[in-house]
């Protein structure tokens, strides 16, 4: 695979995460039958309602901190070479939070990454902090570390989502969530296609478990491979239900991560239906939209995206995602050594 078609699929992981963000913002939080008592089924963007908790006041379209925080990850990055910088990434989640909140934004810092920031500031180490993070904050915005490390040596993949997750969401049920995410970004990346990189992520997910502390829940890994085997072969409309029913929609990263692999399912890895499909589901709607459909831009790539609907997006500059995407294409190809004893789908 050349540099171009990797960039164009870095693309398609940032700005198919931006899709599926956007078009859930209005439904987060809201049961499915609130969602079909307000829009019956949502098939493209639509402002939230007046009295929206996270949403209200903002305009169809427009992105929410799912995006905005993958963005800064990808920039920490970047500009962090090979050990990552923690201290700055902190720091950049506070000085976003003000911001957002500055701008009148109701959707702030989740509950880990809340808890975490707040045991730092009372002189917490970074390492101890995320110590009881496990929900899907990692996950939502993990996609950046998928596109810098290839999938081989999936040890070093791993290693990295364990690094960026250490001073927030540093247990093994979040790290494992983090880790299938990125590694199903890191396939599509690569050159796979949806199915393998659903694939190689219940083996990431299996190796994150491993890592950071202990917490009690639901093995990813076993229930990516449950929600997608529930859904697959049904109807739209009863995979809905069961995703909601069974696997269920919150925050909980045994919950909203196998819910967005259900998705991918369902979506057959179609970036665009991944999203319509997640923003009817209730409940965290947006974080499991930018999940899925990022994981499927990853596959399909930017150019095969529905560019009427990119730009229709609001709160997001294309031209800088653009260019975060061929940073880190940058660095990940730096690395593609380390790649040529693996799948070998890096190569050119």
């Amino acid at each position: 695979m050349d540099t171009a078609e990797m960039i164009d699929r870095a693309m398609g992981a940032l700005m198919g995460g931006a899709l599926g963000d956007a078009i859930g913002m209005p439904t987060q939080l809201l049961s499915p039958a609130r969602i079909a008592e307000l829009y019956g089924h949502v098939e493209d963007f639509v402002p939230p309602v007046a009295d929206h908790p996270a949403s209200k006041g903002l305009a169809a379209g427009t992105i929410t901190d799912d995006t905005e925080q993958a963005l800064l990850l990808g920039r920490i990055l970047v500009d962090s070479g090979d050990h990552f910088d923690h201290a700055r990434w902190v720091n950049t989640l506070l000085a976003w939070e003000r911001e957002v909140k500055a701008r009148g934004s109701y959707d702030l810092l989740g509950p880990s990454t809340k808890r975490a920031i707040d045991a730092i500031n009372a002189g917490v180490p970074p390492e101890e902090a995320g110590r009881s993070g496990d929900t899907n904050g990692a996950a939502m915005r993990i996609a950046p570390v998928g596109i810098m490390m290839p999938t081989e040596p999936l040890d070093a993949l791993v290693a990295k989502v364990a690094e960026t997750c250490r001073a927030t969401h540093n247990t093994s049920i979040a790290i494992a969530s983090a880790a299938a995410v990125a590694a199903a970004v890191s396939c599509g990346v690569g050159g796979g296609e949806w199915r393998a990189a659903s694939d190689q992520a219940i083996v990431a997910a299996k190796r994150g478990a491993e890592l950071g502390h202990w917490v009690t829940g639901g093995d990813i890994a076993a229930r990516i491979d449950w929600a997608r085997g529930l859904v697959r072969g049904k109807a739209t409309t009863d995979a809905i239900r069961l995703i909601s029913d069974l696997v269920g929609t919150g925050v909980a990263s045994q919950e909203s991560v196998p819910a967005a692999f259900a998705v991918l399912e369902l979506a057959g890895g179609d970036p665009w239906q991944a999203a319509v499909i997640s923003a009817n589901l209730g409940g965290d709607t947006d974080t499991i939209g930018a999940i899925a459909a990022g994981m499927a831009g990853a596959c399909t790539g930017f150019s095969r995206l529905p560019q009427d609907r990119v730009a229709d997006l609001k709160g997001i500059d294309i031209a800088a995602v653009g260019a975060l995407a061929a940073d880190l294409v940058a660095a990940r190809m730096s690395k593609r050594g380390a790649d040529k004893t693996g799948t070998g789908k890096d190569a050119a």
